[in-house]
């Protein structure tokens, strides 16, 4: 697989200073207020982690081209965009924490 990387204008909103988290959504999902709430507080938990929710509905050309399959969709960029984690389903808190140990550059 291919190194794929994602902009700010990409997702529609700002890259972290120092990782992202990135939900593609559906409207009728229950899984995917779920995993907003998650990510929303691992992103508060520590400094300089962006949350972006993407309405997959909205950005087919962005599905197919990181293939997207389901939602929720979540994926964690590093500080420069490079996808370091995907995953499928609603997340357990522990491995967003433990996929963003991964992505961070320390500051």
């Amino acid at each position: 697989m291919v190194e794929e990387s994602l902009t700010a204008a990409d997702i529609g909103g700002a890259l972290g200073e120092r990782a992202t988290l990135v939900q593609f959504s559906s409207a009728f999902c229950q899984p995917c207020r779920a995993t907003r709430r998650v990510l929303t507080e691992v992103a508060a938990m520590v400094e300089g982690i962006g949350h972006v929710e993407i309405d997959a509905e909205s950005h087919l050309g962005l599905v197919r081209r990181l293939e997207v399959e389901r939602t929720p969709t979540v994926l964690v960029l590093d500080a420069q965009g490079r996808i370091t984690t995907r995953a499928s389903g609603q997340p357990r808190k522990a491995d967003v924490i433990a996929a963003l140990g991964r992505a961070v550059t320390p500051s």
